[in-house]
């Protein structure tokens, strides 16, 4: 019989570590001795400050306290993420789209998006056509709202911004309270036992520790599960062009106009986000070095931000390695976070990397013999992940139609489709994505498709020169109705939300003990005790 593992050590900190010990440490029995080993000369990398609609559920799960998160990680609210000028409309002009966390409607028992494509939606986008989220956001609200009365809002996915090196130290200090044994030393050496395991850690001031299973998450040097065990490194330049990234940080313009959305805004050569967290924003453009260089991509980037950057503001560059390794798991070891794979951070995907690999670890959790058949299965699943994000990301720059610059061509001229959004792409140009397009949708639905390919307005544009098949009956009244009551919520959505910021200070408990602020996430709904009588 197998034994069973006895002690989990975890190599590297940053939220990629952390979050690893602290959720384990939460799940796994008591017996399990769970150790993190982070040097103390290592920065965080630290961009990653969006998150996608599972994190909500994922603290809860923890038991992290909200108040003392949003305060501690000058978290805000994340409704979607807001694209702007990746594509241009008949007239030249750029245009806008949100790619939100909510599925489109039912009318008369076909999707929403059917309809659009038919009829339209006069000048309201196709998000807008059905659900208030670009509406509250251009008002600086959230979905969120001060309880007392009936919200008219329906039950929504919503994300949070965060600081990640904050996020990273409330983990690290909520873990080392839970009972992970926290050492701060260099790995200098690994040793490997007789069938290629980890089978201890050379440390530079304690000496050896020894490993019955270890978590790689020592970022992009992918220490233990690259350089130690040689894995292979696969890379998605072939399909994805750009390489790096410069990072920044800058105030709120108003600090009263908190927007409650991630912004990805296409530049010259890639595209620059911003993350408004409660007190700052951050920012940074993701380029191609094939198409600029640091200095000409510095100079676009702070050009596109004008009088938001502080005087004298230098923004830091990241190297990016876009790709994974062949497998996550390898005999003993598991890479999680950026020692496993990185995607360019487009749909704020890698912080939900690392918590669906920690629970796909529950689910296929080892004993001491780490069979293959374990070990394989959940490598599927995480190839699978990748894949899935790879496909939505390329879709953004495949589906672009800019000709200003020799990059966006490029784009969609020089790179690499994957096989199966090769085939989607043609098969898309006859009906809208649908769910047995998709091979996985662990994350991007085929709604989050369609919203994409409506939001560009591709067939608008010609896609597919008028091939697009609708065989089925639809009856334009319903539609039109349907418009006239969604226009009718979204204005009473809008007028009964309060601001995003009045909501933040809510949470972090600066608005007082006593009345309710109402969360929905999905199908769940919570009441927390705050101010009354605001709304």
């Amino acid at each position: 019989m197998a034994k069973p593992i006895t002690s989990i050590t975890i190599v590297g900190g940053g939220t990629a570590g952390w979050l690893a010990a602290t959720f384990l440490r939460t799940k796994l029995a008591r017996k399990i001795k769970v150790t993190l080993v982070e040097s103390p000369n290592v920065p965080t990398v630290g961009v990653g400050e969006a998150t996608v609609p599972n994190m909500p559920a994922t603290l809860r799960e923890m038991g992290l306290d909200d108040q003392e998160f949003f305060r501690r990680c000058n978290a805000s609210i994340k409704m979607g993420v807001m694209f702007r000028n990746w594509n241009v409309d008949h007239k030249g002009d750029f245009i806008s789209y949100m790619n939100p966390f909510i599925t489109p409607p039912m009318i008369d028992g076909m999707e929403a998006g059917y309809f659009y494509h038919a009829y339209g939606a006069g000048k309201r986008d196709f998000i807008q056509s059905f659900c208030p989220l670009i509406d509250l956001l251009e008002a600086w609200k959230c979905p969120l709202s001060l309880g007392g009365k009936e919200d008219p809002m329906p039950k929504v996915g919503y994300a949070y911004h965060l600081d990640a090196v904050k996020f990273a130290g409330m983990l690290a200090e909520v873990g080392r309270e839970r009972g992970v044994t926290h050492i701060l030393d260099d790995v200098d050496d690994i040793e490997l036992d007789e069938r290629g395991h980890v089978a201890a850690l050379q440390l530079r001031e304690r000496g050896r520790h020894d490993v019955e299973f270890v978590i790689d998450c020592t970022g992009f040097q992918g220490f233990l599960l690259q350089k130690a065990l040689g894995e292979p490194f696969e890379s998605y330049a072939d399909y994805l062009g750009n390489d790096r990234a410069m990072a920044l940080q800058i105030p709120h313009q108003d600090p009263s106009k908190i927007p409650a959305a991630t912004s990805s805004t296409a530049l010259g050569a890639g595209w620059s986000w911003s993350v408004p967290l409660f007190n700052r924003v951050g920012t940074g453009y993701v380029f191609s070095s094939t198409h600029r260089t640091d200095d000409q991509a510095r100079d676009e980037f702070m050009a596109h931000l004008g009088d938001k950057a502080p005087e004298g503001a230098e923004p830091r560059v990241i190297p990016m390695r876009v790709g994974r390794t062949r497998r996550a798991w390898v005999k003993n070891c598991v890479a999680l976070g950026l020692s496993g794979g990185f995607i360019e951070p487009l749909e704020s995907t890698a912080i939900h990397m690392i918590d669906m690999g920690l629970r796909w670890l529950l689910m296929y959790f080892p004993s001491q013999d780490f069979d293959e058949a374990t070990q394989n299965r959940y490598n599927q699943i995480v190839d699978s992940m990748y894949n899935e994000v790879r496909d939505f990301i390329c879709l953004h720059y495949q589906l672009g139609n800019r000709t200003d610059d020799p990059y966006w061509i490029d784009a969609r001229t020089q790179l690499k489709i994957p096989d199966r959004l090769a085939e989607n792409l043609e098969l898309w140009k006859h009906r809208l994505p649908g769910p047995l397009d998709l091979p996985t949708s662990f994350l991007f639905t085929h709604t989050t498709f369609q919203a994409v390919l409506l939001g560009k307005r591709v067939y608008e544009m010609g896609y597919g020169d008028g091939a697009f098949s609708r065989p089925y009956a639809m009856n334009e009244k319903s539609w039109r109705e349907f418009l006239r009551k969604s226009a009718a919520h979204t204005r009473a959505t809008v007028a009964y939300k309060g601001a995003h910021r009045t909501i933040l200070l809510a949470l972090r408990g600066e608005l007082g003990p006593k009345a309710t602020v109402t969360k929905k996430l999905g199908q769940v709904e919570e009441d927390l005790s705050l101010e009354p009588g605001l709304f």
